[in-house]
């Protein structure tokens, strides 16, 4: 029991010796090589912040895969995700946004979002409305959520599924009235329910 006790203890402490010395750091070391790729993406400088610049800055595709296992690198897979979508490279970015997965209530929908309108630029309806419905419901909020129901809703009918549509408009019509979308959501409901 004694040696139990002393190998839990020789783990625990490694463990918390190995966060502080090499995972800390290492956390830090990421964000800062992200923050100036940041300052080019906020500019629309989409090429230097994918590829990189002559000043050190490496470009949001290598440094998603050189700190990928750190927060700072899952967002630069986002942000690669992002450059690509707006250099009109949607299959590529396709592949970046789907490595992304963020959990608060803002950034993570929001690239659920892009990633279905890389689907739906891809010709791929079906995902991208399931990805708009997704990015809905974990947004859970006024701002996000009734906007990506409603495209996903337009998804459903172009898919020719109007009882998905609907059900959709109606959500918004039931939680989000206050809403932009909600404010025009009875044209979508009566146009669908009128047929």
């Amino acid at each position: 029991i004694f040696g139990c006790l002393i190998a839990i203890i020789v783990i625990i402490a490694g463990g918390m010796l190995y966060n502080a010395k090499v995972v800390q750091p290492r956390q830090i070391k990421a964000a800062e090589a992200i923050f100036p790729g940041e300052t080019y993406f906020m500019n629309g400088d989409y090429e230097t912040a994918l590829n990189g610049d002559a000043y050190g800055f490496e470009g949001f595709e290598n440094l998603a895969g050189l700190y990928r296992s750190t927060k700072a690198g899952k967002l630069a897979y986002l942000y690669a995700g992002l450059c690509y979508a707006q250099l009109d490279s949607m299959e590529i970015a396709e592949k970046y946004l789907a490595k992304f997965n963020g959990s608060d209530k803002m950034v993570g929908p929001a690239a659920l979002g892009a990633l279905a309108n890389c689907y739906a630029t891809n010709g791929q309806a079906s995902k991208a409305a399931a990805t708009f419905e997704k990015a809905a419901k974990k947004a859970d909020n006024i701002l996000l959520s009734p906007y990506y129901y409603l495209q996903a809703g337009l998804m459903y009918e172009s898919l020719d599924k109007p009882a998905q549509a609907l059900k959709l408009y109606k959500e918004i019509k039931a939680k989000y009235p206050d809403s932009n979308e909600g404010l025009d959501i009875d044209k979508y409901i009566v146009r669908l329910t009128s047929k």
